[in-house]
């Protein structure tokens, strides 16, 4: 009778997680989702479309994608009202992590007024990072 050993690993860090995530495969997931809302919507099957919302919302491709999304655009370096920047990998995937909808109530946006080239001013809100 042979005995089979159990190998245990320490848990990956979260730099290497962010890192090494399949990004092609989670955009392709995330928008076939977001087709078949559309498709449901377009339809009529309003059960349909709110189910395959509450899917995508909750989806753990989702909201890697929400935080790529937020933390990777031209305004990544300007903080919300938490003043919180998720400017590392492990940052960002404890942010992912962090997304809950139990208890979600909205924040605020950080209200902050650019220069139009007429010299006037207009009114920009950028959301905060922490749920």
């Amino acid at each position: 009778m042979r005995q089979t050993v159990k190998v245990c690993c320490a848990p990956a860090r979260p730099n290497n997680l962010w890192s090494q995530t399949n990004w092609p495969r989670i955009i392709k997931q995330v928008k076939r989702l977001q087709e078949r809302i559309a498709q449901a919507v377009l339809a009529g099957r309003w059960g349909k479309a709110r189910a395959l919302q509450h899917l995508l919302t909750r989806s753990h491709g989702g909201k890697m994608l929400a935080v790529k999304r937020v933390t990777e655009n031209r305004g990544k370096r300007t903080p919300g009202v938490d003043r919180q920047l998720w400017t590392t990998p492990a940052a960002k995937w404890k942010g992912m992590l962090s997304l809950r909808h139990h208890g979600y109530r909205a924040l605020p946006l950080r209200r902050v007024y650019i220069l139009k080239s007429n010299g006037k001013q207009r009114p920009l809100g950028i959301p905060t990072v922490v749920s």
